[in-house]
């Protein structure tokens, strides 16, 4: 029985959905996330999120969409194409059509879902550095920025996580068509 409550507590806590990165270019990311993030606060691994909330009730409504939307989705290529300001953080801003093609997809399939934060508009980024004096991040963003040249980076998947009110829990993992 308490098992099961706490099964069914779950639910309440919203799902997260971000794009698998290529091992590379995650262990990129995640490598400066380690160094630059406030370790405090540095609570789930480097990701690009697609979805910031989606109803952790609807968990087996949202399952076989997006199994069935991984897929037909071949890999992504992304171009990283700067280093982004995020005020009290810093990013890295990607440039992928058919990212954004996809999201637009999902997003239809899931609008009745979906809040304000989710159903604004998409830009693409992954943050390595958040929850820090504006000057800090700027100076990371100037760092960053000097060593900076365009490359691309490669989608694989989807993964659905569980926002449990820190830390995420990993759901499921959704592999593109090769």
């Amino acid at each position: 029985m308490v098992a099961r409550l706490s099964a069914m507590a779950q639910t309440a806590f919203p799902l997260v959905l971000t794009l698998k990165l290529d091992q590379e270019s995650f262990a990129f990311f995640e490598a400066l996330r380690q160094r630059h993030y406030p370790p405090e606060r540095n609570q789930v691994p480097a990701h690009l999120t697609l979805f910031h909330a989606l109803p952790g009730e609807r968990l087996a409504a949202i399952r076989p969409l997006l199994a069935e939307a991984a897929r037909g989705q071949r890999r992504i290529d992304m171009q990283v194409t700067g280093v982004t300001s995020l005020g009290g953080g810093v990013a890295f801003g990607l440039r992928a059509p058919a990212l954004s093609a996809l999201r637009n997809r999902l997003q239809r399939e899931l609008e009745p879902w979906l809040g304000a934060q989710d159903l604004a508009g998409f830009r693409p980024h992954v943050t390595v550095q958040n929850k820090v004096s504006p000057k800090q991040a700027e100076a990371l963003r100037r760092e960053l920025q000097k060593m900076f040249r365009p490359f691309t980076v490669r989608g694989e998947g989807l993964l659905l996580w569980r926002y449990c009110g820190g830390p995420w829990q990993h759901e499921a993992a959704f592999a593109f068509a090769r």
